[in-house]
């Protein structure tokens, strides 16, 4: 790997069309530019949407790493004002009901 090179994750966004439901996708990418990680990550994103029967949506954000890959590494940060309170902010735009992921409970 080049000296140059940094460390990048990025999030994508698909729909995947058989079931009408939306993903975020976040991978990581040794590049020398966030926009070379981009490219890396969208030529990726086609492929990953094929193979899902989906569609890449063409939104990629990504973050330049402060650090390499290691334990407790942070891999993306995306800060949004909002007026909403915390409860009304995480049931608006993260726990709507129609998620489909795993829970892990608090302890």
């Amino acid at each position: 790997m080049d000296d140059q090179e940094a460390w990048y994750s990025v999030r994508c966004v698909f729909r995947l069309t058989e079931f009408r439901t939306y993903e975020e996708r976040i991978t990581l990418w040794r590049a020398s530019s966030p926009e070379q990680a981009v490219n890396l990550a969208e030529s990726e994103a086609a492929e990953y949407a094929s193979d899902v029967a989906g569609e890449y949506l063409g939104l990629a954000q990504v973050y330049a790493m402060d650090a390499g890959p290691e334990h407790g590494a942070e891999l993306f940060s995306l800060l949004r004002d909002s007026p909403l309170p915390p409860t009304a902010y995480l049931d608006t735009h993260f726990d709507t009901g129609t998620e489909r992921q795993g829970a892990v409970e608090s302890s």
